[in-house]
């Protein structure tokens, strides 16, 4: 497999992120050397014509993106227009793009808040699009569904090799700490330092207790990534 992806260029959307960081350095580590990246300033994936052209004058033979605009509860709920428009935009941009480029594989990476708020578990993929979404990270799951359906569609229409991957709640290097936009595992990985900086004896931890959560390191995402590949 390192061998057939030595030959491969590759472009990683989004590799500044937490994701995208994470699966950068684990191709390097891997011994690939034919990696393209570019910062959100100088590319932006929401304008259509800057995409195509990024593409058309290098030619990567395999997309791979973790761009997007990403949050926590809180700033889901207060920023839905954001999160809906922008995750949109960049899967789009990027799925179409690389279809009029002629880039064969295309990999995205979803969430797994896809699925209905009340799936039964395990979560099977069956089980999309079959009940109602959690209401506070609804625009960002609907604009992740928007990504995967259209991965579908250009391989039905097409026949090409567009899929995305859905991993399950993810922490690693990288992540955001940011007390009131980060993930639960961050939040919860900065509330406990800081009570044990300052000596606190009780940390809030926000909903019912109740929910159950899988959790991953980011990297073992990315040795996943590569394996797909």
């Amino acid at each position: 497999m390192k061998k057939i992806l030595e030959k491969k260029k590759i472009f990683i959307a989004g590799h500044n992120g937490m994701v995208g960081s994470s699966i950068l350095r684990y191709f390097k580590n891997k011994g690939l050397k034919k990696i393209i990246i570019r910062s959100r300033k100088k590319l932006d994936l929401t304008n259509w014509n800057k995409v195509y052209k990024f593409l058309k004058k290098n030619k990567p033979d395999i997309v791979i993106n973790c761009a997007g605009k990403v949050g926590g509860i809180l700033a889901n709920f207060m920023y839905p227009k954001e999160f809906l428009f922008e995750n949109i935009y960049i899967q789009l941009n990027l799925i179409d793009a690389c279809f009029k480029n002629n880039v064969r594989t295309f990999v995205n990476l979803g969430s797994s808040c896809i699925y209905p708020k009340n799936a039964k578990q395990p979560i099977k993929e069956d089980y999309l699009l079959t009940g109602k979404l959690e209401h506070t990270n609804e625009a960002y799951a609907i604009a992740k569904i928007v990504g995967l359906k259209s991965c579908e569609f250009y391989n039905r229409q097409f026949k090409t090799n567009y899929f995305t991957l859905m991993p399950t709640n993810l922490y690693g290097p990288n992540d955001n700490f940011e007390t009131k936009t980060s993930h639960f595992i961050p939040a919860l990985i900065k509330k406990f330092y800081l009570a044990n900086k300052k000596n606190l004896r009780n940390v809030e931890v926000w909903g019912t207790g109740r929910p159950k959560r899988e959790i991953m390191h980011v990297d073992d995402l990315a040795s996943a990534v590569f394996f797909y590949n």
